[in-house]
């Protein structure tokens, strides 16, 4: 079974409604997980510790997509275009 990492970080955005951080040297790298489960876990308790400031976001990366090279992206890996 291939190992399907995940990668959780977050951080201050300029703007909540879009994907771009404030300060990018200031970036929360949170872990990289073996799974999806337990990258969730993680994700979930980062972003409840920082709930009270709605500027701030934490997301998980599928790390084992990016090994993939040819499968096709996905719109929700295609942010900002």
């Amino acid at each position: 079974m291939a190992q399907r990492l995940h990668l959780v970080f977050g951080g201050e955005l300029v703007d909540p409604t879009k994907n771009v951080f404030k300060d990018v040297e200031a970036i929360d790298v949170v872990g990289i997980f073996p799974d999806y489960d337990s990258a969730y876990d993680a994700w979930k308790a980062a972003a409840q510790r920082t709930v009270d400031n709605a500027h701030m976001r934490y997301y998980i990366a599928h790390l084992h997509r990016l090994r993939e090279e040819e499968a096709e992206a996905s719109p929700t890996e295609e942010l900002g275009s």
